[in-house]
């Protein structure tokens, strides 16, 4: 179309006409428990080429025993190449360019995860990611390291993908080379910027004389290490440009390391946040270069195609969210598109906790043989009663499949506790699910009923066959004398607009997602924002230390207090760390193991180590959870009617689990 001119332009790499400019970049999944490519990893690849992506780069795979888990792709031995030719095969059949990227992770690698042994790295400086330390590698480990490369690329080739790529990204080993950080070497590999760019040079020469001059070599690089006293964006160029000079095809360009404190992935980091990285790579080189992270829409990946700050866009998590994104942006139909919404819930989070990949968004996702879409038998008149995450899916689904659906909401807008998340600044992108799926509501035709509430005596007059029940839930008031006060407000009401926080002091009682999504919120304000923050620094207005200040101090000052061990115990590991730095940020203040005893007109009281603290406050704000509202469940189990419970309704929890329950009832009914 017109309006993504280049984004859904061909484009040649090394010879191989790419459809369009869309690059699934690789990303751990967790389908191949035993390094075996799986049925499972297939048929989530096959469904995102014949979604209709230029090109899908799968792995990382490990070369040897040392580069990574034994439950990452295998491609150590020539026994795993009939895996991998059925996996290059399922891809390439739908028009979509195969890659496979190879992994070593050096220090990365946890000593558990490759046998018991300890990880290897150019020096052996301890691993903040693992907290170990490795060994250092010695010179003919390093040759035989680099012939493992070689001998994985020959492997790629033979499988019939149509090109490898080397991993050099992340904080994984040839990063570690690279960076002064880890590479303490006094030989030829360590000490001046030539010597720390010799191993992962050597590797690139190796691998282009392993498969030949016609098949194409990309490597994945860390455009910014954001590690302090480590590589920046310009050593990030001229590696690029030393690897144009070694014969590499296309340069893959990345974020930072694990160990580094600026996120990469969650949604707060703007849509296409990173790819400026890009941008200073591709000054340097004439190859073609991909952009990453957070380029989640196909208007944000041909904005940056159209500025040159890249040649292909990637989209990981994007195409995990939706894979058939470039299909439909190539038809127009931009109002079907599934948005990754950097929660990480489903994707990142499953990594570290080595579970398999799913999505948010998108509960087939690595799930497309369990739960594939299907007509339903008999089309079938249902209710779904809730308009929050859960159960818009489940209309949508059941809607999807032949079903005629009507969904009720006693609310004037659709979204539940998404609308509530959306609230603090940097997780807008909850909106963007709403939005998401209130538009499949409307292009699978579902009636929908706002600011009517749904009983059990109007659902059978009408004469519904089924009824999911997605009510949702509603906060919970927890039995603290003084709780009655006005000066009392719930944390719903503030997120909603419904109640403003008065005075200077507040004191969030609960350190749970919501109270530390309120306590941001709150911390937020008075805050400058991200435009006058632009504005004072190009002119000059005031100095970067006052600008981070204006930044992060508001009119507010926020305590918050949790009767259990730790804060935010409700939220995934990927994105716990980022809202503790948020808060810590902000100047929030975090008092844990301290239940409330009681609020008083003018403060809360607490007890800490088995003693009273007043805490002084203006406002104090309840977020001390959820309960569930199911009432209309039991009264329709009782009347005999066929009824699902689904969501918060059924049990409060995040908004992956009531996602996936209501698609998964969507499919059953």
């Amino acid at each position: 179309m017109e309006e993504l001119k280049l984004l859904l332009s061909p484009i040649e790499v090394k010879g191989r006409r790419l459809r369009n400019r869309i690059v699934m970049t690789a990303m751990h999944l967790n389908f191949t428990p035993d390094g075996r490519v799986s049925d499972r990893l297939i048929a989530f690849y096959e469904e995102r080429a014949r979604g209709g992506a230029g090109m899908i780069i799968v792995g990382g795979c490990i070369i040897n025993d040392l580069a990574g888990p034994y439950w990452l792709i295998d491609i150590r031995g020539d026994d795993t190449v009939e895996g991998h030719s059925m996996l290059a095969d399922a891809i390439r059949r739908h028009g979509a360019a195969a890659v496979c990227q190879l992994y070593h992770a050096g220090r990365y690698a946890h000593s558990i995860s490759i046998g018991g042994k300890q990880a290897v790295a150019p020096s052996a400086v301890p691993s903040r990611f693992t907290r170990e330390t490795p060994r250092e590698i010695s010179r003919e480990e390093i040759k035989q390291t680099v012939s493992d490369y070689a001998a994985a690329a020959v492997r790629v080739k033979r499988a019939g993908y149509d090109g490898v790529e080397v991993l050099a990204a992340a904080g994984y080993l040839i990063t570690q080379f690279l960076s002064p950080l880890t590479n303490k070497r006094s030989d030829e590999y360590g000490g001046s910027w030539d010597n720390r760019m010799r191993f992962g040079l050597e590797v690139a020469d190796a691998v282009r004389e392993a498969v030949g001059s016609d098949f194409l070599v990309s490597f994945r690089i860390a455009g910014h290490d954001f590690m302090e006293g480590g590589n920046t964006n310009r050593e990030a160029a001229l590696f690029a440009a030393e690897l144009e000079k070694h014969g590499v095809d296309m340069v893959n360009v990345t974020g930072g390391w694990h160990e580094t404190r600026v996120p990469q992935l969650p949604m707060s980091l703007p849509r296409g946040g990173l790819a400026w990285l890009a941008a200073g790579v591709k000054r340097s080189v004439g190859l073609p270069v991909v952009a990453c992270n957070r380029i989640n829409d196909p208007f944000v990946g041909d904005e940056i195609l159209r500025m040159g700050m890249a040649d292909l866009v990637g989209m990981a998590r994007g195409l995990i969210a939706d894979p058939y994104l470039p299909e439909k942006a190539a038809s127009g139909h931009f109002e079907q598109i599934d948005h990754c919404i950097g929660c990480n819930q489903g994707c990142f989070d499953h990594v570290l906790y080595l579970k398999p990949v799913t999505c948010t968004i998108n509960p087939r996702a690595g799930r497309e043989l369990e739960l594939p879409l299907s007509a339903a038998p008999i089309s079938r008149r249902i209710a779904v009663v809730g308009g929050g995450p859960a159960g818009m899916k489940a209309a949508a689904t059941a809607a999807g499949r032949g079903h005629r659906v009507t969904l009720f909401e006693k609310e004037p807008v659709l979204g539940g506790q998404l609308n509530l998340a959306a609230v603090p600044p940097g997780r807008e992108e909850f909106w963007t699910a709403v939005e998401d799926l209130q538009s499949h509501l409307e292009w699978e035709g579902v009636e929908v009923r706002l600011e009517e509430e749904a009983t059990a005596a109007k659902l059978i007059e009408e004469g519904f066959e089924a009824v999911v029940v997605a009510s949702g839930g509603r906060p919970v008031i927890p039995p603290i004398p003084g709780i009655d006060q006005p000066h009392v407000l719930q944390a719903w009401d503030v997120l909603e607009g419904k109640a403003d926080p008065a005075g200077h002091r507040v004191v969030i009682i609960g350190g749970g997602a919501v109270g530390a999504e309120t306590a941001i919120y709150v911390a937020g304000m008075g805050t400058i924002s991200g435009d006058t923050l632009q504005f004072l620094l190009v002119n000059g207005g005031e100095d970067p230390e006052t600008l981070r200040e204006l930044s992060t101090r508001g009119v507010k000052e926020v305590t918050v207090v949790e009767m259990l061990p730790k804060v935010c115990r409700d939220v995934g590991m990927s994105t716990r760390w980022v809202l503790l730095q948020d808060l810590r940020g902000l100047g929030v203040r975090l008092v844990s193991n301290a239940p409330a005893r009681r609020i008083e007109p003018d403060g809360v009281v607490v007890e800490v180590e088995g003693c009273e603290e007043k805490i002084p406050a203006d406002t104090v704000i309840i977020a001390a959870g959820t309960c569930s509202v199911n009432g209309l469940y039991e009264d329709l189990k009782d009347a005999g009617v066929e009824v699902h419970l689904i969501g918060d309704a059924r049990q409060p929890r995040k908004a992956f689990e009531a996602i996936q329950e209501g698609l998964e009832t969507g499919l059953r009914i």
